[in-house]
């Protein structure tokens, strides 16, 4: 009973927790994220992160030489591997430097909690898993100047212009909770399933000013929405034994194509600008409609394959194509065009048993990802390479049942370009992870 109470009030922390991110209002600064329904952030542990993403073939990450469980949300079929009751709750951090080809550079800071997931395991080739993570993120604020010219009458007889303020930002985001399950048929196929509730709202908002004319009226658009629905994941993983300790893994997961029902409000403003030109008095509202409909979420295909040796080292790679194009927010075609990604990555423990000698106890990853994302504009796709590494640092424990890991992944990216008038995005990602595994559940048989 105790480890009941135990595993509840770890949930019940951990849930409250992780609705802070979910509740925030913005999570990343990229102006590329008011494209669609946002960045779209993929169901990612710090583990699989750092090895650039590869999820799909992924498994045990230290195979059968090695006691510790992770959760790869990305495939349920991966489930049919866990073997303890495991928890993983984690937190992001990003420093991201903006640059355009005239304006220069600026910077930003985004901290959150990003993940809490749970495993328990049904049978010995069969588990249950639970949690909440992100699925979008909006965020982004930025201006344009230009100027236009005033009529004659408003100048005193004479021909001049005035700056004209374009302002624009977002702010908000969907979250995914997910519960799924994952089982083997016989040794060598495993087959998983999750179902999801995504959900959120996000807000996006374009002012128009006019600073240099104190008694002009400025106008603002809000355009926002709120949204809720099921999503479905499937995977399937097949192992291909080379010896008793060298494997191959190919596997294939998706998440399906659906129509979540979503809220909009479309808010259109008056202010006046005050004396700092910074704050604005509300003056009234011209327009405010609401309408119902859905969002409909792309169909995505993800492809691996994966080569381990127990207790060692694991490599592999990840294909993923995304049907972007297809994406619609009420009715209304999102514009994107269809994604693709490749990743390459891997693990290496050096000695896995080597418990007096800390460094060779620890798993130590690497990897490299590219995509061609789903947006295009002005005529130019925008992509996107980073290159990632990690830890899995090992904390001993005086229970044979309990195994403790810190899991950090770093990632070190570029997206856009400064050509034809672009934003080219620097980033530095920091993913750190906790991972319990422990046998919470498991009954004893006692003489």
């Amino acid at each position: 009973m105790i480890n009941y109470i135990k595993f509840f009030l770890v949930f019940l922390f951990s849930a409250s927790a992780i609705s802070v991110f979910a509740q925030s209002n913005a999570t990343t600064s990229s102006p590329y994220s008011k494209y669609g329904i946002g960045d779209i952030d993929e169901a990612l542990l710090p583990q699989t992160r750092g090895m650039g993403g590869i999820s799909t073939a992924v498994r045990k990450l230290g195979g059968n030489a090695s006691a510790y469980n992770d959760i790869n949300v990305m495939n349920p079929a991966s489930y049919s591997s866990i073997s303890l009751t495991t928890i993983d709750i984690g937190a992001f951090g990003s420093f991201t430097s903006l640059r355009t080809s005239t304006v220069g550079s600026q910077t930003s800071t985004n901290f959150r909690l990003s993940h809490i997931a749970f495993a328990i395991p049904v049978s010995r080739h069969s588990a249950v898993s639970f949690g909440l993570l992100p699925y979008s993120n909006l965020g982004y604020n930025y201006r344009q100047q230009s100027s236009v010219p005033l009529n004659r009458a408003s100048s005193g007889g004479i021909d001049t212009s005035t700056v004209v303020n374009s302002i624009y930002s977002g702010e908000g985001g969907l979250s995914k909770a997910y519960i799924g399950y994952g089982f083997g048929l016989g040794e060598n196929l495993n087959l998983g399933f999750n179902v999801a509730y995504i959900f959120g709202s996000e807000k996006q908002y374009r002012s128009t000013e006019f600073p240099e004319l104190a008694t002009t009226i400025n106008s603002k658009m809000e355009n926002s929405f709120t949204a809720g629905g099921l999503n479905f994941d499937y995977g399937l993983q097949y192992n291909i034994k080379v010896s008793e300790t060298r494997r191959f893994t190919i596997a294939y997961s998706g998440s399906s194509s659906s129509s979540i029902s979503a809220n909009s409000k479309f808010i259109v403003s008056q202010y006046f600008l005050a004396s700092d030109g910074t704050a604005d008095i509300a003056r009234d509202s011209l327009i405010s409609t609401s309408t119902s409909g859905k969002i409909k979420l792309p169909l995505i295909h993800r492809f691996g394959i994966a080569y381990q040796k127990d207790g060692k080292f694991m490599i592999g790679a990840d294909f993923k194509t995304g049907q972007w194009s297809n994406l619609s927010i009420l009715g209304v075609n999102a514009g994107l065009q269809n994604s693709q990604s490749f990743a390459i990555g891997g693990q290496i423990t050096p000695n896995i048993d080597a418990i007096n000698n800390y460094l060779a106890w620890v798993d130590y990853r690497f990897g490299l990802k590219y995509d061609k994302t789903y947006i295009n504009t002005n005529g130019t796709d925008i992509k996107q390479y980073a290159a990632t590494f990690g830890f899995g640092l090992p904390i001993s424990s005086e229970r044979r049942t309990s195994i403790y890991k810190v899991n950090i992944s770093a990632e070190v990216g570029r997206r856009g370009t400064l050509d034809n008038g672009l934003v080219r995005e620097t980033y530095y990602n920091l993913h750190l992870g906790f991972t319990i595994n422990d046998k919470w559940f498991q009954k004893y048989k006692f003489d």
